[in-house]
């Protein structure tokens, strides 16, 4: 981590020398002298802190590390200071005009220069003290070795796959629990009427989240339940928060929308809405990692024993929770126990050896297995995290038998829960420099915080943890870095999109832990409360949350860099104040969620931003003075309240991520829609723009809208909405500059409009999701060109059969979504086409009453979505071809059309018996409201009579 901080400061020095030396004078030697110091310090730091905590007994190495981590945050901060002041002054000067001004500006120039000079002068002194005293001492900092730890150069470190990180998850289900599998599926499943709740309980790491899991998400078990859930509770909770996650969850699971009442009900509306809603269901619920006993005390009249065969499983370290529980509901306990030494040692070599294809473990190293799995008792969470970082070593058993010789006084000194955390304190010291700084910052949010990938990333790259690669961007450099940490272990995937990319992760609670007492230990992260209007200097880097029962303390000399907001249910004034007027050092401001209306001027004092988030809140404008935010990367504005973006974003030349739309309140039906920005000015200067969505061309003022556009050729992903005909060669040539455009979304002003986006002679060929909206009648011919398209959504296409068999032959294509986007009266998919597609939807096809799919095509199909189409009589035989389907979703057909396919007595039954899970959505009330049953369901049979 220190190694991190000096990286930085010396890259801003050699930038800061090269710009400043005019105006720096005699200041140069002194810089000069520092950044030499630094050079030096940096060929030790990369492994120095690793090497501290396993072999510096004195703590001389881990003192050393630590001052010159300040060292190097305290020049850092005097070089800000500096460049803040010189541009303010600059700006200043340009206006002004007498002579007298002038002199004024001269000798403030001058005293800062002298203010700057000393500051400087007494962390060189530092410097030079600290090298003293280590050879006062006998500390000698330059005989270290100059290899990292492992001994791997880390330029030579393994790529991995980044969904290798699930295959750990599913080495732990697979490895010792079968009997356990057996005995919950068996009481969930049941014939008991009666709510049940079963508990499974254990010490942490000890596999009960992922045994439960694995009952919960088994396709034979889902299908007993008419709705789900799955709550994250915790050690801090909020009933309230609880219970509608739980009511949202509901609602999804049966592909409903939620009441948007739900969002503003108390806790006794909340409990009456839950209970109406489940009182004729049967339903399953899993309360995951609970530790009061009273919470079931909180919940237990939520869900109501309707006598329908409900299920609640609740993991739990606390037996009391358990034997709580009893009171008032029928409860079976489940015990479960670490693993024996045979399958524990089976797991770990699963994990270490897990690009191998039989993974088993060669017998010069079964010895050294057997003793590692000794040590970490069983636990699965130990297991994996030190087989993820075997998986790292390859079969070279020097390393293998240095790791277990670290860990072996850990064990014997350690309580159990401790000595769980050193294991996984293990995976981080030995991760490269370059990721410790990442994963140190995941410590920023919440115990059982579900990260949005996209917004860690960022955030990594504002703060400088993430280095540029050859022909890669920032954002594609930080996936690789995230991947690594979930590869490792270190980190958990939470959700997968519809294509198979991680869309969120999180911290495990015990690695969390282990992460938040070494972010204290470098005065990484402070968290604390809302409520810091009286402290000048906190923490590099600030979380403020209202759970937190922590105070802000003093660091040093350090200023904050970042400050990011949760769960705040009331921001005050004077804290809005503090952070735009006196942090003036910021680098990262993230509001997300947060009880924000208004930015003010003063934003444009933090001349140092680089990413400014306020999604999700109630903020109406955009300050004019955001134009001043020159080295801003990040402006997410998605779902505020703001409408319109200021023209001064013109000259923002650095920003990379700009997200635009907004929420607006439809007066019928008062719910939120979603609609995109008005952008004006020549936005054009934007030429690092990697992400723009999504902007009103109609709205459009201020110049040549597809000019401007044209001029953005780093984009990655853009969207752009009402596109008129007349703007069709356009939007063609625009699009063809952007060689690099990986996601591609443009809707026409209305559903009638005809897109003319046939005249793009050279496609963009990275382009992997497509969505166009407004009539087509005819794919454009360069769609056959996209060899790496994945998504594809036509809306209002109305294309013709011969035209969908361009995408058929697209050799990567995952889903495909048609609504109102083909107008013949058959559709024939052809053999060996669609070869990879997972997720297939038909929907609003009103000509169509005949569907052909030759047996050898859609192979891979895992989910199709039907309807409405009212010429449509009966499914083809034909679908029995897809034995990959595992859901089918039948959308407002005919009541007689859904009784074909009853089980008992439907004639076309025998066509969708091999599919588990088999759905019919009818509206009731034109929009407003939708009703899901599912096949088996009596209130189907009750509808449809």
């Amino acid at each position: 981590m220190a190694e991190i901080a000096v990286g930085m400061v010396l890259e801003q020095l050699i930038s800061f020398l090269g710009a400043e030396v005019k105006l720096f004078g005699g200041l140069k030697k002194q810089v000069e002298d520092i950044m030499i110091e630094l050079e030096y310090s940096a060929c030790f730091l990369r492994d120095a802190d690793s090497m501290a905590e396993k072999e510096d007994t004195n703590g001389g190495l881990k003192l050393w590390v630590k001052h010159v981590r300040e060292v190097a945050y305290q020049i850092e901060d005097v070089m800000d200071e500096y460049m803040l002041y010189h541009v303010t002054q600059h700006r200043q000067q340009g206006l002004m005009a007498a002579s007298l001004a002038k002199i004024v500006h001269l000798v403030k120039t001058v005293k800062r220069q002298r203010r700057t000079a000393s500051k400087i002068r007494e962390i060189k002194t530092r410097f030079v003290g600290i090298k003293e005293r280590s050879e006062r001492y006998g500390f000698k900092f330059n005989t270290m070795p100059s290899v990292p730890f492992d001994g791997i150069e880390s330029n030579n470190r393994r790529q991995v796959n980044p969904r290798m990180g699930l295959h750990f998850i599913d080495s732990e289900a697979l490895v010792g629990i079968d009997s356990s599998l057996k005995e919950l599926a068996h009481r969930v499943a049941d014939a008991e009427l009666r709510r049940m709740i079963v508990s499974v309980v254990g010490m942490g790491g000890v596999g009960k989240t992922t045994l439960v899991k694995r009952v919960f998400d088994d396709q034979v078990v889902a299908g007993h339940f008419d709705c789900h859930a799955w709550i994250t509770v915790s050690q801090s909770y909020k009933v309230e928060a609880l219970l509608r996650t739980m009511l949202r969850q509901m609602y999804e699971s049966r592909k409903q929308s939620p009441p948007v009442s739900v969002g503003t009900m108390d806790g006794v509306e909340l409990i009456s809405k839950c209970r109406d809603y489940l009182y004729d269901k049967r339903y399953i619920v899993v309360f995951d990692d609970v530790w009061e006993e009273l919470f079931w005390r909180d919940m237990e009249h939520t869900l109501l024993d309707n006598n329908k065969g409900s299920r609640i499983l609740m993991t739990t370290r606390n037996m009391n929770a358990a034997d709580f529980c009893k009171k008032s509901s029928l409860v079976h306990v489940h015990n479960l126990e670490p693993l024996p030494l045979e399958l524990a040692q089976e797991l770990l070599c699963r994990t270490a050896f897990l690009n191998d294809e039989d993974r088993l473990c060669p017998e010069e190293l079964k010895g050294l297995a057997f003793e590692i799995v000794k040590r970490c008792e069983g636990l699965p969470l130990a297991i994996v995290a030190i087989g993820g970082l075997l998986a790292t070593k390859g079969k070279d058993g020097f390393h293998w038998k240095r790791l277990l010789d670290s860990l072996s006084a850990e064990f014997e000194s350690s309580p159990h829960l401790s000595h769980i955390k050193q294991i996984l304190s293990f995976s981080y010291y030995n991760l490269p420099y370059y990721l410790k700084g990442c994963f140190l910052f995941l410590g920023m949010f919440p115990e059982d915080c579900s990260i949005n990938c996209k917004r860690l990333i960022r955030m990594w790259i504002a703060e400088g943890f993430v280095k540029g690669k050859h022909g890669m961007t920032l954002e594609e450099v930080a996936m690789t870095y995230l991947t690594e940490l979930i590869n490792r272990s270190l980190v958990q995937v939470s959700m997968i999109d519809s294509i198979g990319d991680v869309r969120n992760c999180q911290l495990h609670d015990l690695m969390r832990e282990v992460v938040l007492s070494k972010a204290e230990e470098l005065s990484f992260i402070q968290t604390c409360p809302a409520n810091l209007s009286s402290h000048n200097r906190v923490a590099r880097y600030l979380s403020i949350c209202n759970k937190s029962n922590n105070s802000p303390v003093t660091v040093g000399n350090c200023q904050t860099h970042l400050a990011i907001f949760f769960d705040i249910e009331e921001l005050p004034k004077s804290l809005c104040v503090l952070f735009f007027t006196k942090f003036k050092l910021l680098k990262e401001m993230d509001f997300e969620g947060a009880p924000l209306t208004s930015i003010p001027e003063e934003l444009g004092n933090l001349l140092h931003l680089k990413y400014l988030s306020i999604r999700d809140t109630k903020v109406k404008k955009l300050p004019k003075s955001v134009g001043k935010l020159h080295k801003l990367q990040t402006l997410d504005l998605k779902r505020s309240l703001v409408s319109e973006l200021p023209g001064q974003i013109k000259t923002l030349v650095n920003l990379q991520y700009l997200v635009a739309y907004y929420k607006d309140k439809q007066s019928i039906y008062n719910i939120n829609t979603r609609k995109a920005m008005k952008l004006n000015g020549n936005f054009g200067s934007l030429e690092s723009l990697e992400k723009l969505y999504e902007v009103d061309l109609e709205a459009y003022s201020g110049g040549n809208f597809f000019h401007e556009l044209a001029r953005l050729k780093q984009l990655r992903k853009l969207c752009i909405t009402k596109l008129k005909s007349e703007n069709g060669k356009d939007v063609c040539d625009a699009i063809e500059q952007m060689t690099h455009l990986q996601s591609l979304r443009i809707s026409a002003i209305k559903e009638e409009e005809l897109l003319q986006l046939n005249l793009i002679s050279s496609p963009p060929v990275f382009l992997r999701h497509l969505r166009l909206r407004g009539r087509l009648m005819k794919l454009p011919d360069w769609i056959s060109e996209l060899r790496n398209l994945t998504k594809v959504t036509l809306e209002w296409s109305r294309i013709s059969d011969d035209s969908l068999q361009i995408l058929g032959a697209l050799p990567n294509l995952l889903l495909l979504y048609n609504y109102k986007g083909y107008n013949g009266a058959q559709l024939h998919f052809q053999k060996n086409h669609f070869k990879k597609l997972q997720d297939l939807g038909l929907c609003g096809l009103s000509d169509l009453n005949r569907l052909i799919i030759d047996e050898g095509t859609l192979t891979l199909l895992e989910h199709l979505e039907f309807g409405p189409s009212p010429q449509f009589e009966e499914l083809p035989a034909s679908i029995s071809y897809l034995k990959c389907l595992k859901a089918l979703s039948i959308n407002d057909m005919s009541k007689e059309f859904a009784r074909k396919l009853l089980p008992n007595g439907g004639l076309d039954h025998w066509k969708v018996k091999h599919i588990p899970n088999i759905y019919f959505l009818y509206d009731t009330f034109k929009g407003t409201d939708r009703q899901t049953y599912k096949l088996g369901d009596p209130h189907l049979l009750a509808y449809l009579s």
